[in-house]
């Protein structure tokens, strides 16, 4: 289990970002800009059990590989998302129950009446762009521009966004480079993270 820490901010336009041209006066760029196409799936009930129990079942397919991530709904204050989150690399998009059955979702496999009726709810479907970041103080930022949609059987809702997600260090760097790329970009930190996106489609569907 780790403790993710990022913080999420909203681009309030259309126009796609040019990371390159980006500045960032108290980091060092450590890595050349990644792009990948990331498609996820988020699984519950219809009910919507698993949300209403605060923690979240997602599948990942970036390429060929396959990624199951658990994440509790944690703390979220001014765009800074904190919570615990469980994540695993495998070779089909087949579920590892073992690895499941370490995390919050344990009781929930064990109660095959409700753990029967998990199924896809919604997906993401985006383009996302990283850079890593390095500060002198060894902070280790990763900057992640994505741009894609959210997608709840026939309602979209587009996905324009930077994350920063905090690899090593001190948080309080989250919030400077926030407020370093505000002052570049029309940019609104965000309570929201894609997840309560596919939700809050899903629920307008009711």
């Amino acid at each position: 289990m780790l403790l993710e820490q990022e913080l999420k901010l909203v681009v309030n336009s259309d126009t796609p970002i040019d990371l390159s041209l980006l500045i960032f006066p108290n980091q060092i760029i450590d890595s050349n800009i990644v792009t990948m196409h990331l498609v996820s799936t988020y699984f519950d009930t219809s009910e919507l059990h698993l949300v209403s129990q605060g923690v979240g079942l997602r599948m990942r397919k970036s390429d060929d590989v396959w990624m199951q991530t658990v994440k509790t709904s944690g703390d979220v204050k001014d765009g800074l998302h904190q919570r615990e989150e469980w994540e695993h690399t495998l070779d089909t998009a087949e579920w590892d129950l073992a690895k499941l059955k370490q995390t919050p979702l344990a009781k929930i496999i064990e109660n095959l009446v409700i753990w029967s009726k998990i199924g896809p709810v919604f997906t993401t479907d985006f383009e996302r762009k990283t850079l890593q970041l390095r500060l002198d103080d060894g902070t280790q930022i990763e900057l992640a521009y994505d741009r894609g949609n959210v997608i709840a059987g026939n309602l979209t809702q587009p996905i324009h966004e930077i994350e920063l997600e905090l690899k090593s260090g001190k948080v309080e760097h989250l919030i400077l480079l926030a407020n370093e790329l505000q002052h570049q970009l029309s940019l609104s930190p965000s309570d929201i993270s894609k997840a309560k996106m596919g939700y809050k489609l899903l629920m307008s569907r009711k």
